[in-house]
């Protein structure tokens, strides 16, 4: 949250004036049915109900716009992204009179029609728009744009949010997520935009009915396919693995990639194999939530698999889990994925130029010394792959990217695809499960060898929900009050400094500016992460804390569970003092 965003949640209009917004907005609007909602809300005149829809406009956040569909400037719509397509559209006209977008979209309930009305803007503006029309997964959307060599791409998703959600994600023509400034300016053209329902579009886009609106020829997607399956060796795998793709898209690119790959035993979980909008057996399809794995993970000990994996709906995350030894299975989480890949990467790397794995900044420290072991260059960023992959890009020639990943499951493997892919990392985790089974280990002997290397390292996160225009204004209060009043200890540990990320931009990296982020070092203990979501209303809190590793692995899950316990009371005891009524 910025400081025009708490501006905004701490100032609500009275009623008389959400109203108007609200019949105003209907009357503009380019859609009949959110229309007739919009005004049905304002006869209610629920003053909550109207600031969340009508109090502000969507803004581009940590993976551009996302929100629930329904009525109004806070909501995704046909006229918000008519807006967007619009703004999209005025802005690449600056730079050439013809230029080229491909638009994507998942596989939710309104996803194509969005897109379809992204499209037909697009059209309208007089833009080439190179479109899927079928769902497919985000990693393709990214790779597509700089294979076609687009100017931009637009890909209508909400990745792992609930069923009610949609959003829009922006690329740029280096096929990567926009940033500031472009972000701003694009923002500037949806406020200017207008009513949705004056914005020249194009109806029936997909349907044949312009010249300037053509399918995406299947060959992009071989040639995903083929770039993919090139990132691991090829030939008779023997791995036996269970997979889901949670209701979502990435069913069938990952397992023909893993054809392709010689991996015969891939058992999927059926009844999450088909995709499915509403995503009935999981209401809250990221793999990170408790209960999202029970499905695969009840598969994979039926089926005496070595290796469990899932991809969220639209297959830009990858989630592992893995034999714990006594018959069930365990989740790793994504800074072990991240770890795991890093070292397994940078051992084989053979290539010319120094190689670069770069990671947000909420993820594990235990990277940079991994990437020591290798003579590695090892980045930090802003959160975001956004931010990930413009590192990776900027430190181009000198750096070749190895891995880039971030804490919630998402992982980079190569330049061809400049945003996370649950498909590329999937393969070649199990890849590196096949070369661990054929030395007689497994994937628990890898991680706690880096940890002997290493020290134990654990990785806490706490996530505090605070929905609406209510919970904003409770999220911006919890950062200011840290931030001017920062705790002296946290479960006993002295907090020695804090860095907070809204100062001191100027003299760091451009991918690691000025941020809404608070940092308290824990000395050589560890350190704590503040931020909000940019994605959900949720305060994030991350705690990352090094320990001693034991001297025989045996011990290894005891003393895991016992820094794990001290990460939590850290975490608890900041949220404590973020929201002191809530201890």
């Amino acid at each position: 949250m910025d400081s025009d965003q708490a501006a905004r949640a701490q100032t609500v209009p009275e009623l008389s004036e959400l109203v108007r917004r609200a019949l105003e907005w209907a009357a503009a609007d380019c859609d009949p049915h959110t229309a007739q909602l919009a005004v049905a809300m304002a006869k209610r005149g629920d003053a909550e109900e109207l600031t969340d829809h009508f109090m502000h406009q969507l803004e581009f956040g940590t993976a551009g716009l996302r929100a629930k569909v329904g009525p109004g400037p806070a909501r995704m719509n046909a006229a918000t992204v008519r807006k967007a397509a619009l703004a999209v559209a005025q802005h690449l006209h600056t730079a050439t009179p013809t230029p080229v977008v491909v638009v994507a979209f998942d596989g939710r309930a309104t996803s194509r029609a969005l897109a379809q009305e992204c499209a037909g803007v697009l059209s309208a503006a007089g833009v080439m728009v190179r479109y899927f029309s079928e769902p497919i997964p985000t990693p393709l959307a990214a790779f597509a744009v700089l294979h076609v060599r687009a100017d931009a791409g637009i890909v209508i998703t909400a990745s792992h949010n609930p069923a009610p959600d949609n959003g829009l994600k922006l690329y740029g023509r280096d096929g990567i997520q926009i940033v500031p400034p472009t972000d701003v300016t694009i923002a500037q053209l949806m406020n200017a935009a207008g009513a949705a329902q004056a914005i020249p579009f194009h109806a029936r886009v997909f349907d044949g009915a312009q010249l300037n609106v053509v399918p995406v020829e299947r060959g992009v997607y071989e040639a995903y396919l083929a770039i993919v399956t090139g990132l691991a060796s090829v030939g008779a795998k023997d791995l036996k693995i269970a997979y889901t793709p949670l209701h979502g898209v990435g069913g069938a690119a990952l397992l023909e990639v893993f054809s392709r790959a010689g991996y015969s035993d891939v058992q999927c979980v059926t009844e999450q194999l088909q995709v499915d909008a509403t995503f009935p057996t999981v209401p809250f399809p990221n793999p990170e939530e408790p209960g999202v794995m029970d499905r695969v993970l009840t598969l994979a000990v039926q089926s005496k698999a070595e290796l469990a994996i899932a991809n969220d709906p639209d297959a830009d995350r990858l989630a592992v889990a893995i034999p714990a030894g006594d018959g069930s299975f365990s989740s790793l989480s994504g800074n072990q994925v991240g770890l795991l890949l890093a070292d397994h990467l940078l051992s084989g790397y053979r290539g010319a130029e120094p190689p670069l794995v770069v990671q947000s900044i909420v993820s594990s420290p235990m990277l940079a010394l991994i990437a020591k072991r290798y003579s590695a260059r090892c980045e930090r960023t802003l959160t975001g792959f956004k931010w990930i992959m413009r590192a990776a890009l900027g430190l181009q020639p000198q750096f070749r990217l190895v891995l880039g990943y971030e804490e919630a499951l998402g992982y980079a493997l190569c330049d061809a695809v400049r945003d996370k892919d649950g498909i590329s990392a999937a393969l070649v985790f199990a890849e590196m499960a096949g070369r661990a089974k054929a030395l007689g280990l497994e994937i628990r002997d890898l991680l706690f060898s880096l940890y002997a290397e290493h020290g134990l390292w654990t990785s806490t996160p706490l996530s505090i929900v605070r929905p609406g225009t209510s919970g904003a204004r409770q999220i911006h209060a919890a950062m200011q009050r840290v931030r001017t009043t920062p705790p002296h200890e946290l479960a006993g540990l002295l907090v020695e400094d804090v860095v907070d990320y809204q100062r001191g931009a100027a003299a760091r990296q451009a991918w690691l500016g000025q941020a809404e982020l608070l940092e308290l070092h824990l000395g050589g203990t560890g350190r704590v992460l503040m931020r909000p979501s940019g994605t959900e209303p949720k305060l994030k809190i991350y705690v990352d804390l090094r320990g001693e590793a034991p001297l025989h692995s045996s011990q290894m899950n005891a003393a895991l569970a016992e820094l794990e316990g001290l990460g939590t009371r850290v975490a608890q005891s900041r949220c404590s003092f973020a929201f002191p009524a809530d201890a």
